[in-house]
């Protein structure tokens, strides 16, 4: 079995691309019932999010999984296979399984170490479970994912630095007024960072919002978002009385808040702390404001200096998790390795029982006068020595599945027990399995195929 990865991210493919190809919520579960019916594939996950759509999917087949998960994915957007190929990134086995953990770290993510994509992970795993489209490796692989990316966030702070211009201002404001419950937020201008910040301030607390703009209309609809109000620059010394925080991103060519106009408005404020935001380049706040005494203030650049600092922090704490990455690798290499012997472990128990149990028909042929205690007891010493003569050989049979060489010594404990027979029965009783869930999810059979299965 492989597992492969293909889609794309916001590093192979622009965001006109990637909004073609992003999943809507209603019709996943039919993509993922579709994309399980491809030939080659035996199980699937798809994770759709505004910087990436990935399949991921465990193929048979190298060649043919690719194959088909590509197919699946351009016929299911209607998008020309050569027009998509040039942004499609495929992982493979060991790399696809890498990928994976580092997306759910974040370590993959446009801001490292964000921790809405592990969530987004485990919503796209769980989806795929309910429509019965995982199995035993990504029912695996995608919890271990999610346990690691879980500790990589709890055992490390590479989520606790700002990283973005909105939320560096907010953690200084922190600093200064130890929390914004219950503060009083001036908005000048109608922005997108304007807005952005805002927003920040009012889900850590922020009790109401006033914007100010020189276009009304536009000032009441951002107000609104918040159930703010809006109010005209006239009112700009009345407004400055009772804010806490100001946040400016106009397109004003000059300073829009001067020492001269907001003086009488700053003597007024009775020593009260003043929190002031210039995110505007040209800058909106006159930098001569701050030698007031309570007036704390920080432009773009103070914001972007504080925001370079934490991305190098959190890139020292991505390191860190680039070691515990690797150590989870090998975890699952183990578990993969011996989730290859269960077969072979399967079918040297299945013979085994069956001499045993032959063996207690024939003694029981030949010794018709035992009674059904003295037959218990010979049931239980019979199987206890099969136990124990198999104890040490299945033992090995792991240890040899962690071996570089592992398929040759694995073919050659099959051949020493004499084991192929047993093993091809249970492969047809899995490919049965199979087809039986592909039956289940309303896919038309090979019936073919079933009838040579059963014959």
């Amino acid at each position: 079995m492989h597992t492969i990865v293909v889609g794309v991210n916001y590093k192979s493919a622009p965001v006109e691309i990637r909004e073609k190809l992003a999943f809507d919520e209603e019709h996943l579960p039919a993509a993922l019932v579709q994309l399980r019916s491809a030939k080659s594939i035996m199980e699937c996950v798809i994770l759709s999010t505004c910087n990436r759509t990935e399949l991921y999917v465990v193929a048979d087949q190298l060649h043919t999984g690719r194959h088909f998960t590509k197919t699946f994915l351009a016929n299911w957007f209607s998008i020309d296979k050569q027009e998509l190929s040039p942004y499609l990134t495929i992982r493979e086995d060991d790399h696809a399984v890498e990928h994976l953990l580092r997306v759910a770290c974040g370590l993959d993510s446009m801001v490292i170490g964000e921790t809405q994509i592990l969530g987004q992970a485990k919503q796209a795993f769980r989806l795929a479970q309910d429509h019965q489209v995982t199995g035993t490796i990504f029912n695996q692989l995608f919890k271990q994912a999610i346990t690691l990316g879980k500790r990589a966030h709890s055992s490390t702070s590479i989520s606790s630095q700002a990283v973005s211009v909105s939320y560096a201002g907010i953690e200084l404001g922190k600093k200064i007024f130890g929390s914004f419950e219950g503060k009083h937020v001036l908005i000048v201008g109608a922005g997108k960072m304007s807005e952005l910040t805002a927003t920040h301030l009012r889900s850590n607390g922020a009790a109401s919002i006033s914007v100010m703009n020189r276009n009304v209309d536009k000032a009441q609809g951002l107000a609104d978002r918040f159930n703010g109000t809006a109010a005209s620059f006239d009112s700009l010394e009345a407004e400055l009385q009772k804010a806490d925080v100001l946040i400016s991103s106009t397109g004003a060519r000059g300073f829009v808040l001067t020492k001269e106009n907001t003086q009488k408005a700053l003597e007024k404020r009775d020593n009260r702390p003043l929190f002031m935001i210039d995110i505007a380049v040209p800058r909106d706040i006159d930098p001569a404001i701050e030698s007031h005494e309570h007036v704390h203030l920080y432009d773009i650049d103070n914001l972007q200096n504080i925001v370079e600092a934490n991305k190098q922090e959190r890139e020292k704490e991505a390191e860190k998790i680039e070691l515990m990455i690797e150590s989870e690798l090998i975890d699952y290499k183990t578990w993969l390795n011996t989730l290859g012997v269960v077969p072979i472990i399967t079918a040297l128990r299945e013979k085994a029982l069956q001499i045993q149990g032959e063996t207690m028909v024939s003694i029981e042929r030949k010794l018709p006068h035992l009674t059904e205690r003295e037959l218990k007891v010979l049931r239980k010493h019979t199987k206890s020595i099969v136990n124990q003569l198999l104890r040490d050989p299945l033992t090995k049979v792991k240890e040899l599945a962690a071996e570089p060489d592992a398929k040759h010594s694995l073919d050659l404990f099959t051949e020493i027990f004499a084991l192929s027979y047993q093993l091809e029965v249970e492969t047809k009783k899995e490919r049965l399995n199979e087809l039986e869930k592909v039956w289940q999810h309303h896919v038309q059979p090979d019936y073919l195929e079933t009838i040579a299965l059963r014959s």
